[in-house]
């Protein structure tokens, strides 16, 4: 079921199966696409943020009889039965949660580094911030330079993988279009220009950072959650043992 479509809402879903089902944890993380230790957390009262639960009968994405065969089956794989439907975002301003703002310098600053032709109206529509942002990170005379690490937007959650691969083509092809402009004989036809391989170098190495922060995210997950279980059992409140209802 990898290729089904997730909830709208995955962690207030799963944190309302944990409540009202009897179904595993492995299942509800399978059907919310989420790690089995945030679900095994959200039972245990250790989760960093309490969600408020979504009912997803009420929502169309699963009936009760779906519920009902996986509380009879643990190896059973729920089925999405109506997929979310996708939000599409109004013209204007784009909206970041207050949680994710501090993180704009950071990505702002990744995205100087690693794609000089992506123009300032670009970032700025990307990101949500505004020019003379964009220049003092630029020219280093931000308040906070000395604490900005460049940082892949994507994985900071500022815009998704979609819209950054379309700003840097949408950039490139600009750049490739007033150089060809400007050049005054006729270019060999090549298989790869310099600037296509630099673009898939980044590409690559932006992908590899991404999966490394990935992977350290769910190691310190897991360590988060088994050290506070050790804590729990040292001060004699045995945890739930995963797998057990809610």
């Amino acid at each position: 079921m990898a290729d089904q479509p997730k909830p709208l809402m995955p962690h207030a879903t799963a944190t309302w199966l944990v409540d009202n089902t009897g179904l595993s944890f492995e299942q509800i993380a399978e059907f919310c696409g989420l790690h089995i230790l945030e679900v095994q957390a959200m039972a245990d009262d250790l989760a960093g943020s309490k969600y408020t639960g979504r009912d997803p009968v009420h929502a169309g994405e699963l009936t009760q009889d779906e519920i009902a065969k996986g509380e009879k089956d643990s190896e059973y794989s729920l089925v999405m039965q109506r997929a979310p439907v996708a939000v599409s975002r109004t013209k204007g301003p784009r909206y970041t949660p207050v949680s994710k703002r501090q993180d704009k310098p950071d990505g702002i600053a990744w995205i100087l580094r690693n794609h000089p032709e992506i123009s300032d109206a670009q970032i700025g529509k990307l990101i949500g911030t505004t020019r003379n942002t964009i220049g003092a990170i630029r020219d280093r005379s931000h308040w906070n330079i000395q604490n900005i690490q460049p940082k892949d937007p994507v994985t900071l959650g500022l815009c998704s993988q979609r819209e950054l691969d379309a700003v840097v083509a949408k950039a490139a092809k600009k750049v490739a279009k007033e150089e060809g402009e400007e050049a005054t004989v006729e270019a060999p036809v090549s298989g790869t220009s310099d600037r296509e391989r630099l673009i898939e170098e980044l590409r690559a190495e932006r992908d590899a950072n991404e999966k490394a922060a990935a992977e350290a995210a769910q190691e310190a997950e897991a360590e988060e959650w088994l050290r506070a279980k050790r804590a729990a059992e040292e001060a004699g409140e045995a945890p739930a043992a995963p797998g057990e209802d809610a």
